[in-house]
């Protein structure tokens, strides 16, 4: 049965009797609008450990841009059946109030190179924001496992780095993207899509399989300018950015090499619905 927290001070009272007792905890941390991919993790985490926590907090610090934070899906009685089916312990759901009670934090992080790329670069102050958040969930939480979608490729690399500079003890765990049988990477921005929009939106996926098959026989500068040129072909998609980067540190590479991991990273607005997605050959 679902238990839905609202109150810090109760979540870790709960938490550190179930710790007391034994159990081991995993975390999903959310922003709500939940899907089959969210789903997914907390599957994961109810395979893998005894208790498991979701958080739902739509976190003002993160959004660069106040219209995308206004317009954020919030569907709590969908999300709450999603938990309980699959067989979540406890929500945590919190307001601004809860977890910012003195105001907006002053604390600033730096992730170095690995903020200033991709979503960084064209959502400044993001990370920080998702440092700060994450920080106060794990500490609140201490889960012995935390889970985190790839299709967030950059957020994952952000908060495993978080967690090793500052050592909170849990093991961050990327779980793999889920699709939709036509190819695009569910997400909770995808209930903004109109119907129209959502049956283009598929060609953000086919982009990426397109610059997968090339990277082996093609100059990576022509995979750029071919994934440019396909979404082109869509009128309502304007490209952001395309990137053919490191794995593992997202620093942008301009060979092909079979030996190293690579990561194909993608955002694009179609209307005013802004979509990322990627595709990670590991090694």
């Amino acid at each position: 049965m679902l238990s839905v927290i609202h109150q810090p001070h109760e979540l870790q009272a709960l938490l550190n009797e179930r710790k007391r007792q034994g159990a081991s905890i995993g975390f999903v941390p959310t922003m709500g609008a939940l899907h089959d991919g969210h789903a997914s993790l907390i599957e994961k985490s109810w395979n893998e450990n005894d208790v498991t926590v979701c958080s739902i907090f739509v976190n003002p610090t993160q959004f660069n841009n106040p219209d995308d934070f206004l317009h954020y899906p919030k569907t709590i009685e969908q999300d709450t059946q999603l938990l309980q089916e699959a067989g979540c312990d406890y929500l945590f759901l919190p307001t601004s109030e809860t977890m910012y009670p003195t105001g907006t934090p002053r604390t600033r992080f730096d992730f170095g190179a690995l903020e200033t790329v991709m979503e960084g670069a064209f959502r400044a102050g993001h990370f920080n924001g998702v440092g700060i958040i994450v920080s106060k969930l794990l500490h609140l939480v201490q889960p012995d496992k935390a889970y985190f979608g790839l299709k967030d490729l950059q957020q994952y690399l952000v908060v495993k780095q978080l967690v090793a500079d500052l050592g909170f003890p849990v093991q961050i765990i990327g779980c793999p993207i889920i699709r939709d049988e036509d190819g695009l990477a569910m997400s909770s921005r995808n209930k903004r899509l109109t119907a129209t929009q959502r049956a283009i939106a598929p060609l953000l996926y086919k982009a990426l399989q397109k610059a997968e098959s090339l990277l082996a026989t093609k100059d990576f500068g022509q995979i750029q300018e071919e994934v440019a040129a396909l979404l082109a072909t869509e009128p309502s998609f304007k490209l952001e950015y395309f990137e053919i980067a490191d794995g593992q540190t997202l620093e942008s590479i301009k060979h092909y090499s079979p030996e190293k991991s690579i990561a194909l990273c993608i955002a694009a607005f179609l209307g005013d619905v802004r979509l990322i997605d990627n595709i990670l050959i590991e090694k």
